[in-house]
């Protein structure tokens, strides 16, 4: 299989990036049921909140939702999870300068399958093994990590969790501590230094007090104000249409993929 260079660098950056900056500049960023909580509460902290927070959190291993995670206009996923068949279906768009992509991505267990320009044509799907790509590595969805925002892990690291209204809280997020959910990675978090251990954070739940939006104000870069992540889930309890591909439109993934992945 032939992969054209340029979809793949392409590829490489929508892949392992949770959106853009305001500016355009790339802000780099299952079936398991989430099993974290929020952080134990500080002094600062409204144990009532952080409750009502970590409760919201783990409802998500226990149904089906759908989540659209957006970085300003440059980056979008929108994704539909059957948390307890461990089934998904999820499609990821990236925009740059002079540059889109469109990278879809099904779930089924400990498989995961992609359609990839510039790797798959048509309505052919390459199977992935996680196996050879690095920890964090994340295209959209991911086996053992269900929700591709991993909301439950990421409240495991917020401190001075407050009510702000009706439904709806206030605090701050250390990144540092949660490298690689939301789409953020590592060597995104060390870019924003200091400012990345105190990231003010709103959520809001629904009537039924489940998570309904959570919003991350990331650090500016490069003196760049950056747009804020946005998490929105809704649709609780929807059927999840994904069904595995027929197998003559299965290949596995080749090399150049992992490689550009970081993998082997």
């Amino acid at each position: 299989m032939r992969t054209s260079r340029l979809a793949l660098t392409v590829a490489t950056a929508a892949l392992a990036v949770a959106g853009c900056t305001a500016n355009g500049t790339t802000a780099t960023s299952s079936s398991a049921a989430p099993e974290a909580s929020a952080a134990t509460p500080t002094t600062s902290a409204d144990p009532a909140a952080v409750k009502a927070l970590s409760d919201a959190a783990a409802k998500l291993g226990d149904t089906s939702f759908k989540m659209t995670m957006t970085n300003g206009s440059g980056f979008q996923l929108v994704a539909n999870i059957d948390t307890p068949h461990g089934n998904g279906n999820a499609e990821m768009s990236a925009k740059g300068t002079n540059t889109s992509l469109t990278v879809k991505t099904l779930l089924f267990g400990q498989d995961l399958y992609a359609q990839i320009p510039g790797v798959t044509t048509g309505d052919t799907w390459t199977h992935l093994d996680m196996a050879r790509l690095p920890d964090g590595a994340n295209i959209g969805l991911k086996p053992g990590q269900i929700d591709p925002a991993n909301t439950a892990q990421l409240l495991t690291s917020t401190s001075d969790v407050q009510t702000a209204g009706e439904g709806a809280y206030s605090g701050t997020v250390d990144l540092t501590k949660a490298a690689g959910v939301a789409g953020i990675d590592k060597v995104t978090v060390d870019g924003y230094g200091a400012d990345a251990q105190k990231v003010p954070f709103e959520a809001t739940l629904d009537p039924q007090d489940r998570l309904e939006t959570l919003t991350l104000r990331l650090p500016a870069v490069n003196n760049a104000t950056t747009q804020p992540l946005v998490v929105k889930y809704s649709d609780y309890g929807q059927t999840v249409t994904a069904e595995k591909p027929p197998a003559g439109q299965i290949t596995e993934a080749p090399a150049n993929v992992y490689q550009a992945l970081g993998g082997k």
